[in-house]
């Protein structure tokens, strides 16, 4: 993968040292500006015009078997509310400036035609004691992220989200993250939609069995998908990989998507530099999926619903980045003395030796101190 541009980071770190602020002053800001800047290739950088939300929907066989405390049924209602605009992510959208597309890639039921365009198969296989897909469909939904893509930045996106929908899908990204930083599945496996402990001790024991399936393709990226993922998960892979390719900056959400990323970086080594991680999410498996990518959250807020709502809540944080760094005067064009020049900020307010009080007027200017 072709990294953003090293050179107008370069050259918007000078700007950032001309703009009227002390230097370093508004913090991560200013390296979010950079980083944008050099994704776009220009400086400063342009306010995103077209920012996009996909949500790839799909369910899971392994949902059957206790490990969520919703029942699948919630996946394709779910889908029909974010078509009506009823949902978090839909509201998050409207604050942040962003749009929504739903992609319909293996819910266990029928949606309409045209969010079931790359649909790939009704439910993926129940990851704890078969394969999620076939060779065929494993193929099919990679190639179903990719055009996803593709279609959305040829359509003028430029800001891209993921965000996920289906009822048991923290289990199969529990079972990757855990698979690919050999962790213990008891300390990377989360409550999820809230199950209560029979239900998490469940949800361990399919994770468990998950990745016994899975360690002998962990060194296989697309084998690992079609044993222990999903249609789902490998239309992100696809979808987060051609992002990159397409030097096109997404924000990742929680650890659905982040588990996606961390097998789409296997895909394509250097893609995870045209990502942002959002949020941290109350998952385990989600800090140990960042720390592997070396992402460093935007927001630490106790979220846990995916649908891309935690990287809605980190989007207004980077236009206010793109905003600073492209719209505030520098120095010179506001007339604003620099540090070096013998600014306010550098001049020692005195005293005569001989005053006693401190507080009384001795100059005929007001005391600066009070």
């Amino acid at each position: 993968m072709t990294p953003p541009d090293a050179q107008v980071r370069a050259a918007a770190e000078r700007r950032q040292a001309e703009l009227t602020k002390p230097g370093g002053s508004l913090g991560r800001l200013e390296e979010l500006g950079n980083w944008v800047a050099a994704c776009q290739g220009v400086c400063p950088p342009k306010q995103f015009e077209r920012a996009r939300v996909v949500v790839f929907a799909g369910d899971h066989g392994v949902a059957r078997h206790g490990v969520s405390a919703y029942p699948s049924e919630v996946t394709a209602q779910m889908v029909a509310n974010f078509l009506g605009g009823g949902a978090a992510v839909n509201a998050l959208a409207v604050v942040a400036g962003a749009t929504v597309r739903v992609a319909d890639i293996s819910v266990d039921g029928d949606t309409d035609s045209l969010i079931a365009k790359h649909k790939v198969r009704r439910s993926s296989g129940s990851i704890d004691r078969e394969d999620a897909l076939t060779t065929d469909e494993v193929a099919a939904a990679l190639a179903a992220g990719k055009a996803i893509a593709d279609e959305e930045i040829d359509g003028g996106a430029d800001l891209l989200i993921a965000g996920d929908m289906g009822i048991g899908n923290t289990t199969p990204a529990t079972a990757l993250i855990a698979t690919l930083t050999d962790t213990e599945p008891v300390a990377a496996v989360g409550r999820g939609t809230g199950v209560d402990d029979a239900g998490w001790a469940r949800k361990v024991a399919a994770i468990r069995d998950a990745m016994r399936r899975a360690r002998p393709s962990v060194k296989d990226p697309v084998e690992l998908l079609r044993v222990a993922a999903g249609a789902d998960f490998a239309a992100m892979a696809g979808f987060l990989a051609q992002a990159a390719a397409r030097r096109t900056p997404v924000i990742l959400d929680g650890v659905v998507v982040t588990a996606a990323a961390l097998v789409a970086e296997d895909l394509a080594a250097g893609a995870s530099a045209w990502w942002l991680a959002g949020h941290r999410s109350t998952e385990p498996a989600h800090n140990l999926a960042l720390q592997r990518l070396r992402l460093k959250p935007l927001l630490d807020l106790n979220m846990r619903l995916g649908e891309a709502s935690g990287a809605l809540t980190a989007l207004p944080i980077l236009r206010a980045a793109v905003a600073t760094l492209a719209e505030m005067s520098t120095f010179a064009e506001a007339g604003v003395s620099t540090a070096d020049t013998g600014t306010a900020e550098n001049t020692e307010l005195t005293v005569p030796a001989d005053n006693p009080e401190p507080d009384e007027d001795v100059s005929g200017k007001p005391d600066l101190r009070k």
